[in-house]
């Protein structure tokens, strides 16, 4: 997501705009959150399986919230180049630092999603001491969201759709045409299992930093694949509720999709190991509550788990139709 608002008045004319130019879309936040009720300890996995249908139907809620909260856009993102040279290897890493050294107006023009990455992370560590369920799940759903936002390398950049370097429309086609097209060939099984992180915003941070040393090789393959492309076979214009968008064709996302090897299929499961950390790290830290209470009405299905659990693990689970991203599409 970015710094572009929309008036509430025009909130259903531009919710298709919105979620597919920004953030990871749809597809990727689903994915990525589903991926990741999967690496918990079952101890903890059979709460939150428990509410994974709302988990994912909410994964992009913060995207739309943006709508009527003017400060939620800067949340999403951080444009490292606006810090000053090297930001992504000396800017402080605690929020109160941030302000004091750079102005908390500032933070909120130029982004700050590592810091609110950390804000949702001491919001969910509350919610697990209160064991309140829907707090739990609502927070965590947030926090997911920004976790998976701070891994993409157009969030960590002022040049967030290529729109400096003559490639505008960068941000939809990383973010949401490639996976669309592409996500039935990713590798979706992980043997990553949930880990206790120790330093929160130390982990948030390099997430960030390997995210941005990306984004030179995703212009410059843009580069070399458009150099046979025409305007004409690069770019189509497609009408999106009364506005005309100019985006790339599917033809060219494929072959620029091949150009980057498997780097956005990277990212996604970088984003999902580590989306389940933090889930993990904040019931730690809050003493580790026992919360079967909270779903004895709502138990999980232990046999819809298990083959669920069965097909991730065999990288089937579009094959098999149980990624509720493709279902929600």
């Amino acid at each position: 997501m970015r710094k572009r608002t929309f008036p509430v008045a025009l909130f259903f004319s531009c919710l298709v705009i919105v979620v597919s130019l920004c953030s990871w879309g749809f597809y990727v936040h689903e994915t990525a959150t589903q991926l990741a009720v999967y690496q918990l300890p079952k101890s903890l996995r059979k709460f939150f399986y428990a509410h994974i249908d709302s988990l994912v139907a909410n994964a992009i809620r913060p995207d739309k919230r943006r709508n009527t909260d003017k400060s939620e856009a800067a949340k999403h993102f951080i444009d490292l180049e606006n810090y000053g040279n090297g930001a992504v290897n000396i800017m402080p890493h605690d929020l109160a630092t941030a302000i004091q050294q750079y102005s908390w107006d500032t933070l909120k023009r130029y982004g700050y999603v590592p810091y609110q990455v950390v804000i949702e992370y001491d919001s969910l560590v509350n919610a697990f001491k209160q064991k309140n369920g829907d707090s739990i799940i609502f927070f965590a759903d947030d926090l997911a969201h920004y976790v998976e936002d701070a891994n993409v390398p157009l969030h960590t950049s002022n040049n967030y759709d290529g729109q400096l370097t003559g490639q505008k429309g960068l941000h939809a086609l990383w973010e949401s045409t490639i996976p669309e097209l592409e996500l039935s060939n990713y590798q979706l099984h992980t043997k990553h299992k949930a880990t206790y992180i120790n330093n929160k915003p130390d982990v948030i941070w390099a997430a960030v930093k390997r995210a941005h040393a990306l984004l030179p090789e995703m212009f410059e393959k843009e580069k070399e694949v458009a150099a046979n492309f025409p305007d004409s076979s690069r770019y189509v214009e497609k009408m999106y509720y009364g506005r005309i968008t100019k985006v790339y064709t599917n033809e060219f996302a494929r072959q620029y999709a091949a150009a980057l090897t498997s780097t956005i299929n990277d990212q996604l499961i970088y984003s999902a190991n580590m989306v389940a950390d933090f889930w993990y790290s904040a019931w730690v830290d809050a003493g580790k509550p026992n919360l079967e209470d909270l779903y004895q009405n709502k138990k999980p299905e232990r046999k819809q788990l298990k083959k669920e659990i069965r097909s991730f693990k065999k990288n089937d689970l579009f094959k098999d139709s149980l990624l509720r991203a493709k279902k929600e599409s």
